[in-house]
């Protein structure tokens, strides 16, 4: 279902933040509920209109875009490139920034380029395994640029029109999308969260895009390009990390740069599911999983012999292990042949190249 996080397809053309849109954009929500509860639309209130209109410009300025580039030799540079480009978001009263964690992965240097054009040099503040976010503050201030408020999923409802930003040069561009579902998510790179949020139509330049509600409350980091989003009609869409998986780690994030729950063992491997069975597709060749002879082709039968036939099962069981740096035995099926094989799994983390400086 997941595409590679850099991986493009033709989305609905964004369009540049400007009050005109927002205006457009509430019009249209405002109208609809009434329209469904045949009331003129003349009723919609003009004060809270306007309220809304002010804060999704507030938001769309606290929208920023962020440059890249990793550590010379970054193993993760195979997969993302050494060269990024993604989006963040303010979240806090000094300039804190709010992203998507595979952006700053083995970064070497992080600019932020602000809507009026300027390059400020930031620093990785934390990058966090288990959401899958990250944190970057300028070493330059960010004056005039108000955090954006933080909310829940509790009140979201699939079909809901929301609003995703992303930073660009000269301004923020704005796609207009909605949301398809919200359910678990699974990642084929050792990954899982319990609530994700997906949308459509997709916008290509999710890396990080801020996902707004109508008051212009922040709900979403951008994370992926998906061929299914859900719903009946099996929509491409997006997935975006819910940012109520934020709210109780951010001090956490902030004082020790991760969280205790990234703490777990990380074999080195992509999978799938595939008729009820957790498939291989590749071995990093940094990783223990290719030391210890797995191969892509394999299926994962159990860990620690429990039966694992889905992404969700054979993660959740994997990080049980209350030690990082822990023995895992697999069962594994290779060709017609069923093996046990024993990993030493690792700290992500350690696997991972240091910045020389900024």
């Amino acid at each position: 279902m997941q595409n590679h996080p850099f991986a493009k397809r033709p989305p609905a053309p964004p369009r540049r933040w400007c009050s005109q849109w927002v205006g457009v954009w509430l019009a249209a929500l405002a109208w609809l509920p009434l329209a469904q509860a045949a009331t003129p639309a003349t009723a919609v209130d003009a004060a809270r209109a306007e309220a809304q209109v002010q804060a999704l410009q507030r938001a769309g300025d606290a929208v920023v875009a962020l440059e890249v580039t990793a550590t010379e030799g970054a193993t993760s540079a195979e997969n993302l490139g050494r060269q990024r480009s993604g989006s963040g978001v303010v979240i806090g009263p000094d300039g804190l920034i709010l992203t998507i964690g595979y952006l700053l992965l083995e970064a070497e240097t992080i600019e932020v380029l602000t809507q009026d054009d300027r390059r400020l040099p930031a620093r990785q503040v934390a990058y966090d395994l288990a959401t899958g976010f990250a944190l970057v503050r300028p070493l330059v201030p960010l004056p005039g640029i108000e955090p954006v408020p933080l909310a829940g999923v509790g009140g979201l409802r699939p079909g809901e029109p929301l609003l995703a930003a992303t930073g660009a040069s000269g301004g923020t561009e704005v796609a207009f999308t909605r949301l398809v579902a919200t359910r678990p998510f699974s990642g084929n790179w050792e990954y899982h969260i319990d609530i994700a949020l997906f949308t459509s139509p997709p916008i290509a330049n999710h890396s990080g895009a801020s996902l707004f509600n109508r008051d212009g409350e922040l709900v979403g980091i951008g994370s992926l390009l998906v061929r299914e989003a859900g719903g009946p009609n099996r929509l491409p869409g997006n997935m975006f990390v819910p940012v109520e998986l934020l709210r109780p780690v951010l001090a956490e994030m902030q004082s020790t740069g991760r969280t205790r729950a990234s703490v777990r063992p990380w074999l080195g491997l992509s999978s799938f599911e595939r008729d009820g069975h957790v498939q291989i597709v590749r071995v990093d060749r940094w990783g223990p999983a290719l030391e210890a002879g797995l191969q892509p082709g394999d299926v994962v039968l159990e860990i620690d012999g429990v039966r694992v036939a889905t992404l969700e099962a054979f993660y959740k069981q994997l990080w049980t292990r209350p030690d990082a740096e822990a023995d895992v035995e697999l069962t594994v099926q290779q060709g017609t042949q069923i093996r046990k094989v024993k990993v030493h799994a690792v700290d992500r983390m350690r696997t991972l190249r240091k910045p020389q400086g900024i």
